[in-house]
C-alpha cells in the first residue's frame, strides 16, 4: 500500500487529535505518582479524551481493552492497566491515541515516578533525544532508513538496545498506515519521504539487551533481561522543510518541571 499524502485540511484535523493525546499525557503527568494505579491513569484518559470530543482509538483494537497503553519498568510497550500501584523509583511509558473527525493522532511519552536512579533517569534522557536526533531526518526526499539510522546510532553508541520488533508508522485515516518508520537502519534506504506524509515516530530502547518477549495475553512486551525500557513518540507531517510536529510535550514537561 503507497503511503497516504494528505492535504493541509486532513494535516489540521490530525494536529487536532494529536493535541488530544498531548492534553491527555498533561493530564496523566498530574496524576502519576507512587500510590496510583495504571488504572486509575486509564479511567482518567477515557473520561478525558470523551470531555474533548475525541474517542480512546485503543479501546478495542483488535480486541485492546483499555483507552491506554501502560508499561511499566521492563514492559516496553502495549502494558494492560491493572490495579497495580506505581512506586517510587518506576518508570512508565503511557502510549495513547485518539480519534476525532475520523483523523488519529498518536503520541507516548515515559514518566519518572518519583525519584529514579541515574543510569535509568539517563536511559529516559537519552531514550527522547534520540526521537528527535529521527526528527530531524524527517523531511521530503529523505528515506526512512535515515530515521532508523540517527536513532540507533546515537542509542546504540550509548551502550543501550534497540527493539527492533516494532517500530513507528503512518498514522492519519487510520491508527497504523504506511510507510513502516523502524528504530534502526541504513541511510538512503527505504520508503522515501514526501511532502505530506504523516509519520510516527516512536524509538523503543531498552537499557540492557534488545530481546523481548511477550506476555500470556499477547499483547504485553517486555525485555528478555528484566531490565528496563523507554518509549518517546511524536506524530508529524512530512514538509520539505522538515518534520511538523502534530503532537506536543510542552503541557507534560511543564507540570513534570512543576511538581
Amino acid at each position: 500500500m503507497t503511503p497516504r499524502i494528505y492535504t493541509p485540511e486532513e494535516i489540521a484535523k490530525i494536529r487536532v487529535s494529536s493535541l488530544i493525546v498531548a492534553d491527555t499525557l498533561a493530564e496523566m503527568a498530574k496524576m502519576i505518582a507512587p500510590g496510583v494505579s495504571t488504572l486509575e491513569l486509564d479511567r482518567k484518559a477515557e473520561e478525558f479524551i470523551r470531555s474533548q470530543g475525541g474517542r480512546p482509538a485503543c479501546k478495542g483494537f483488535e480486541g485492546f481493552p483499555f483507552t491506554l497503553c501502560v508499561s511499566v519498568n521492563e514492559f516496553v510497550v502495549h502494558g494492560f492497566p491493572s490495579e497495580r500501584k506505581l512506586k517510587e523509583g518506576d518508570i512508565v511509558s503511557v502510549d495513547c491515541v485518539v480519534e476525532k473527525d475520523g483523523y488519529y493522532g498518536d503520541s507516548a511519552y515515559t514518566f519518572a515516578v518519583g525519584q529514579i536512579e541515574e543510569p535509568v533517569r539517563n536511559l529516559l534522557e537519552d531514550t527522547k533525544a534520540s526521537l528527535y536526533k529521527g526528527i530531524e531526518q524527517v523531511r521530503a526526499g529523505n528515506r526512512v532508513g535515515d530515521i532508523g539510522y540517527a536513532v540507533q546510532t546515537y542509542t546504540e553508541s550509548r551502550g543501550y538496545g534497540v527493539v527492533r520488533e516494532l517500530c513507528g508508522h503512518g498514522v492519519g485515516a487510520h491508527m497504523h498506515e504506511k510507510p513502516d518508520v523502524l528504530n534502526y537502519g541504513r541511510r538512503g534506504y527505504g520508503v522515501q519521504l514526501k511532502a505530506g506524509m504523516v509519520i510516527a515516530v516512536e524509538p523503543m530502547i531498552t537499557l540492557g539487551k534488545r530481546n523481548i518477549g511477550i506476555a500470556k495475553n499477547e499483547w504485553e512486551v517486555f525485555t528478555l533481561d528484566g531490565k528496563p525500557a523507554a518509549h518517546f513518540e511524536h506524530s508529524m507531517a512530512v514538509t520539505g522543510e522538515g518534520a511538523d510536529i502534530l503532537s506536543s510535550f510542552e503541557k507534560v514537561e511543564q507540570i513534570i518541571k512543576n511538581k
